[in-house]
């Protein structure tokens, strides 16, 4: 689970009156649904990426500007799981990583987006224990087999990526929150395992508390070093109650608990998703 970055991706514009197509069905898209929920950009506090890079010290919020709005959404269409294959790559292979977007479809699977009008400008994969594996087990194997030979329900979340000109820790705290209520919630699994490069241990730790898990190895997928790391759902669960949609603590807690909603707020999104 790598996020890489890119300094300037380019950006194409095109005329009003002349829409570019794909722009068209990604907006025809949207209109027919999958939207989880809309939320409002926080006063922009730099977040370099989840998994590789710390904040720069010479950061400074950006307090102009009018109010943007995201949105976070089901991939659950050839257009946006396009652009988030798309992503992906484009994002992996500036930090010289191995990649090839997006899994195929499958029951076990959901991949979300975030989205700005049109543009996933951010996506993660939640993964489902099943009788086929998961991704964890090709390095992880006997380390997954010790928690379900405990009765631990466990998933994965993989393929994380984010444009990095979006700097915003409430983008990134909300797509994490929704799949934490789709594998939590909703499907009622316990542990959650990632795979991480080993000099971003520290920060998940501190800012989610995830744990070791499993030593560093050589992942072939990526063509990196991995380390297992794992997350007791009941901890996050209490990190939220505990911190939910209260930001004026980030500062003081130094975790991204405070950017994610509130419990109020997380019952709406559990009680939405569970009449889908």
């Amino acid at each position: 689970m790598q996020i890489a970055s890119q300094q300037q991706p380019v950006r194409k514009h095109f005329s009003a009156h002349n829409p570019a197509p794909a722009a068209a069905r990604l907006r025809e898209e949207h209109e027919k649904g999958s939207t989880i929920i809309g939320v409002p950009f926080e006063t922009p506090h730099s977040l370099r990426t989840m998994l590789l890079d710390q904040p720069a010290a010479n950061d400074v919020p950006d307090i102009g500007g009018s109010q943007r709005l995201f949105t976070i959404r089901a991939a659950d269409s050839f257009g946006y799981r396009s652009s988030a294959s798309i992503l992906i790559d484009r994002m992996y292979a500036t930090r010289g990583y191995r990649t090839n977007g997006l899994p195929q479809p499958a029951p076990n699977r959901i991949t979300l987006t975030a989205c700005e009008h049109d543009e996933v400008m951010g996506t993660i994969t939640v993964g489902f224990d099943s009788p086929t594996g998961l991704n964890v087990d090709e390095l992880f194997h006997e380390e997954v087999e010790t928690l379900r030979r405990s009765d631990r329900q466990v998933c994965e979340f993989t393929k994380l990526a984010m444009d990095t000109l979006v700097r915003s820790k409430r983008v990134l705290a909300s797509l994490f929150h929704v799949a934490y209520i789709y594998a939590h919630r909703v499907n009622r699994y316990q542990d959650l395992l990632i795979e991480v490069n080993p000099r971003h241990v520290r920060y998940y730790e501190r800012m989610l508390g995830f744990v070791v898990r499993g030593p560093e190895r050589m992942n072939p997928r990526v063509d990196a070093p991995a380390v297992l790391m794992s997350l007791d759902f009941a901890h996050a669960h209490a990190q939220i109650e505990k911190f939910g949609g209260r930001q004026h603590l980030a500062e003081g807690e130094r975790s991204l608990y405070p950017y994610f909603f509130s419990p109020a707020e997380e019952a709406g999104i559990v009680g939405r998703l569970r009449r889908r």
